[in-house]
């Protein structure tokens, strides 16, 4: 009986010999292993069908990286229904959270980001004016732990109107829906003035209507139905563009031809759009992503600016508004929906 209980007990602390050796391999295998966690702040709900549109490129940038959301990187959605104000709270969420980047996905998500961790990685997808909104130093060196890409949509508005003007020479009052937070006070003034300065060179007066949410969109649909506006111009803003279809249904109520900075709402049926693809800039965000999962510092990394802008033309909206557009205009259409 001694004999046993001695072979056993040194069977025992052998075999707790070696498992003191092998935890300290396995515990380091399991931190090799972490999975990153990835916070997500988008404008619409999670429950509208336009707002996937988004977070579907983003995914399709991760998978095109080999990641597999919820094998090998985890994502974190918090959504806030088209309502800005609620991005404090959610970006707060995701600091408690620890999680090891936060995609901000425009700037009014990304200024809350910034307000709530000056250490997290934030990257920023689709900004308006990076510099003047305060998000980095310069495009080239953005310093601090924001980065992503522009859209460059405010300083499109000029080019937009002219487009119009030139697909409809005849309007002169043109309706100008407005999200006057989109954006930062440097920017937003930027847009404005630069727009009130090429409505007056190609002889259209601009009418704003501005909304500060969802809520605020009958009253606006109503004043410009008052008003008998020609045109209706969107103003770059995530909000606006969450709530595109809302937009798109009244324009075609109202019998408004209508332009925008991006391609989804002439595929909801609005007239014309000239920007770079939304999409495209979501997708390419997961590099920063991955990058930075691998140690890159967000401020080391470049703020990328698009360098292709579609101009879209939904021609069955033309049709149906009796709407001629100009050939010359036709020709230079990246796409036409028919």
């Amino acid at each position: 009986m001694v004999l046993g209980g001695r072979t056993n007990r040194r069977a025992f602390m052998t075999a707790l010999g070696s498992a003191v050796a092998v935890w300290p391999l396995a515990a380091r295998a399991q931190q090799a292993k972490k999975i990153p966690r990835i916070g997500f702040l988008t404008t619409g709900s999670l429950e509208l069908p336009e707002t996937p549109v988004m977070i579907n490129a983003f995914r399709q940038g991760l998978r095109d990286l080999g990641y597999v959301e919820g094998a090998n990187i985890l994502v974190e959605y918090k959504a806030a229904d088209s309502k800005i104000e609620r991005f404090a709270d959610q970006a707060n969420d995701l600091v408690r959270l620890n999680v090891d980047v936060i995609v901000a996905s425009n700037t009014p998500a990304a200024l809350a980001a910034q307000q709530a961790t000056a250490t997290i990685p934030i990257v920023v997808p689709i900004m308006g004016d990076p510099v003047k909104d305060g998000l980095v130093s310069s495009l080239a060196r953005p310093g601090g732990n924001i980065t992503g890409l522009t859209f460059l949509g405010p300083e499109l508005l000029p080019k937009r109107l002219a487009l119009l003007k030139e697909a409809l020479p005849s309007v002169s009052q043109l309706a100008a829906l407005l999200h006057p937070h989109a954006y930062g006070e440097s920017t937003m003034r930027d847009m404005m003035e630069q727009s009130e300065a090429a409505a007056k060179m190609l002889g259209v007066q601009l009418r704003l209507a501005a909304v500060q949410g969802p809520d605020d969109f009958d009253t606006a649909f109503s004043a410009m139905a008052q008003e008998r506006a020609d045109a209706l111009l969107v103003f770059p803003s995530p909000m606006l563009f969450t709530e595109r279809r809302r937009i798109v249904d009244f324009a075609a109520k109202h019998q408004l031809p209508s332009m925008a900075m991006a391609k989804e709402f002439a595929e909801l049926g609005g007239l014309m759009t000239y920007g770079a693809s939304l999409p495209g800039l979501m997708r390419r965000s997961a590099n920063y992503v991955d990058k930075i999962i691998n140690g890159a510092k967000p401020g080391d990394l470049p703020v990328q600016q698009p360098t292709k802008f579609d101009l879209v033309i939904n021609i069955k909206t033309a049709k149906a508004l009796g709407v001629d557009i100009p050939p010359s205009l036709l020709a230079r259409a990246d796409e036409v929906i028919e």
